[in-house]
């Protein structure tokens, strides 16, 4: 066959086929061109055929550079040649050329794509066939470290593409594993090839580019982040406008598209961050139901972002948020409500305080949609819950209370949080003394003031740590006086010794009210049980007047003096009716020490007291002996007339026993310390012993060396 080629074809124009002179090797071609044109129009096919496989090997395939250079041009005259019936012998044609795009010599390189684009313009759509290994040697082209050889492949670009946008024969489902393989080079120039081809492509009519758009859509927003401005801009302008075609579009795959979208969310660049989110955001309100299993995943993206640093992310991603919590999708084949309660419980843990507060906003919605179901994974995230009312932000502790408040509507619920809090207190002083009331004001809110009390009540009357069951119960006591929320709640207990509902509570608070003197005294004083005050004054024994309890019995005195008290004060208005009021008040005023603040206050305020004319004369103007006087008296000797309705004999015994528990209890300390202290100092002398010892002997042996 070559035999015949050599016949067909003149040594000479073989000759200056080689020749190192371009011009020479285009008029060779010229020569090969016209010998073609004959034999085609004679139809000897089998001699074109040879031609063209003497061209490949003795020239394409040749390990001369020159050579290698006339045959690509030489292919090429062939095919120019052959003009319409070109198409037949293209399986001969154009392999050899495309080889030649991996030389190593730039400028066979170069000629390679000359020669494919003087064959493209002649087969035209011919050459659809070979498109992907054409579009796969343009795309390495295209990243060519000479310049006249990315030039060259531009122009066969260009071609190309012309030449797809006019076929009818293309196939984008041959294409597309192609396009997807190389959408992860990082390559700058490469990834501008592709985004041109991917806009291109996507804007013939008869291209359904949309349909797979997600088999090469992460390595566009992968583009978003490249180091040239450039390309981010194309990739953007890519992005928009499919971003557009779907919300025009009846038929979409959300689903898939969906997952690379949550991944790039969590992208380090800014710009990949806000185009995710922008169309999750439009994904949320197109979607619809085929969202659904996805619900989890994009929340997972949106917490996060609700936090970022840039503002318009912020915005989106809140907006996002709000539209996807709004979806009525409760009963929706697919929606997974216990996969987007580990997403809310992990951004729970969030160092930003917007994501917690989004996170529980989460919680509370799904608990009022979806209470039976959400109970049904409360194992799992009702600790992590009880945690977060730890947390450093009020508003965060706040939204905490508000879901275990809509959990606590089951009794045993409610009792594991009282107890739950009431553990933490324990192990940490610090927030019952930062975040105490806030807690407690918030749930009386919630929950019911006296429901919550009540609760609160019952378990710490079975606390083992006396010491800080008398500091729960100072904390409970302070807020009871103190809280506007707690106002109902004082009113009631004003009304213990004549309503029974107001007994009720009185009972059930007094017996953990008996680990703090000073507490129940406050209870007495709100109670109106003046006369059950005043004993439990008398009962005080020297151990119980200690340091801790004056600091109480301050704040006592100064509280006095607020609106709270202010029923007990108009009451000293009529000493004769409220001896009682008057023997607790000056009960206190003896505790007190004579150069304290407190003592001051109550002095003055006590020095009010209207007594009247004949009194003061039958007490030698002793207001005092007239308050012993009227309190001795048997027929006096009660504020109220039900006072009997309580059994106050057995509270003054519980009072005591309760007392008495927390002296044995402080001795029992003070003993320990003793003990303690006593065997430090033990071990001190012994060491200081052994070392005298040592030193004793160390200044023997010296002296017995000396000698």
């Amino acid at each position: 066959m070559a035999a015949d080629a050599l016949a067909i074809i003149p040594g000479a124009v073989l000759r200056n086929l080689a020749d190192k002179l371009y011009e020479k090797r285009k008029n060779a071609a010229l020569e090969i061109e016209g010998i073609i044109k004959q034999l085609s129009t004679a139809g000897e096919h089998d001699k074109i055929a040879a031609v063209i496989g003497l061209l490949t090997s003795d020239f394409a395939m040749s390990p001369q550079a020159n050579h290698r250079k006339g045959g690509l041009i030489g292919l090429a005259a062939v095919t120019v040649g052959l003009t319409s019936e070109a198409a037949q012998h293209l399986e001969l044609i154009v392999p050899p050329v495309l080889n030649a795009f991996l030389d190593q010599d730039s400028r066979v390189r170069y000629y390679a794509c000359e020669a494919l684009y003087n064959i493209a313009k002649v087969v035209r759509g011919d050459f659809i066939i070979y498109f992907n290994k054409i579009f796969d040697a343009l795309c390495k082209l295209s990243a060519d470290s000479d310049a006249n050889v990315q030039s060259a492949a531009h122009l066969l670009d260009r071609l190309v593409k012309d030449i797809v946008t006019e076929s009818d024969q293309f196939s984008i489902e041959e294409f597309i594993p192609l396009l997807r393989e190389r959408m992860n080079v990082l390559n700058p120039y490469v990834r501008q090839f592709l985004v041109g081809w991917i806009t291109v492509l996507d804007s013939v009519p008869d291209i359904d580019m949309l349909g797979f758009l997600p088999d090469f859509l992460d390595g566009l927003f992968n583009m978003l982040s490249d180091n040239s401005h450039e390309i981010r801009q194309q990739a953007d302008a890519a992005l928009s406008e499919f971003l557009q075609e779907i919300k025009n579009s009846p038929n979409v795959d959300y689903g898939r598209m969906a997952e690379i979208l949550v991944r790039r969310a969590g992208s380090d660049d800014e710009f990949t961050r806000l185009t995710s989110i922008t169309w999750i955001n439009e994904f949320v309100k197109l979607g619809g139901e085929q969202l659904v299993p996805y619900y989890a995943d994009i929340l997972g993206a949106i917490l996060p972002c609700i936090s970022d640093e840039e503002e318009k992310i912020r915005v989106v991603a809140r907006e996002t948020n709000e539209e996807l919590r709004a979806m009525k999708s409760d009963q929706t084949e697919g929606f997974d409500i216990g996969a987007i309660l580990i997403i809310a419980e992990r951004e729970l843990n969030s160092e930003h305080e917007a994501t917690r507060i989004e996170a529980l906003h989460w919680f509370s919605t799904l608990l009022l949609r979806n209470r039976t179901e959400f109970l049904g994974y409360l194992e799992g995230i009702f600790e992590p819950l009880l945690n977060a009312l730890s947390d450093p932000s009020d508003a965060v502790v706040l939204l905490v209370l508000e879901v275990h408040a809509r959990i606590a509507e089951e009794p045993h619920h409610f009792h594991h949080l009282v107890s739950y809090l009431i553990h933490t207190f324990h192990n940490n002083h610090v927030l019952l003394e930062r975040r105490g009331a806030l807690i407690v004001r918030r749930l009386c809110v919630l929950l019911g003031a006296e429901k919550v009390y009540r609760e609160f009540s019952t378990i710490l009357e079975k606390e083992g740590d006396l010491d800080f069951a008398s500091t729960m119960v100072q904390a409970l006591n302070l807020i009871l006086l103190t809280s506007a929320e707690l106002a109902e709640l004082r009113s009631l207990l004003k009304k213990s010794l004549v309503d029974s509902r107001g007994k009720d509570l009185f009972l059930s608070l007094y017996p953990s009210w008996c680990h703090s003197p000073m507490a129940t005294i406050s209870l007495c004083l709100l109670a109106q049980a003046y006369n059950h005050a005043s004993s439990v004054i008398q009962s005080l024994g020297e151990e119980d007047i200690n340091v801790k309890f004056l600091v109480q019995l301050d704040k006592l005195i100064r509280l006095l003096e607020t609106p709270v008290f202010a029923y007990l004060r108009l009451q000293l208005l009529e000493p004769g009716k409220h001896t009682w009021l008057l023997k607790t008040l000056y009960g206190l005023l003896m505790l007190l020490p004579q150069q304290s603040a407190a003592f001051k206050i109550l002095r003055t305020r006590l020095k009010t007291v209207p007594f009247s004319e004949n009194l003061k004369r039958t007490s030698s103007a002793n207001p005092y002996s007239q308050i012993l006087q009227v309190t001795e008296d048997g027929n006096r000797n009660q504020d109220t007339p039900n006072y009997s309705a309580i059994n106050f004999l057995f509270r003054l015994q519980q009072f005591e026993s309760m007392q008495q528990q927390h002296r044995d209890h402080l001795k029992n300390q003070l003993q320990s310390r003793k003990s303690a202290s006593a065997t430090v100092l033990t071990q001190v002398r012994m060491s200081c012993y052994y070392i005298q010892g040592q030193s004793w002997r160390h200044v023997a042996n010296i002296s017995a060396f000396d000698y």
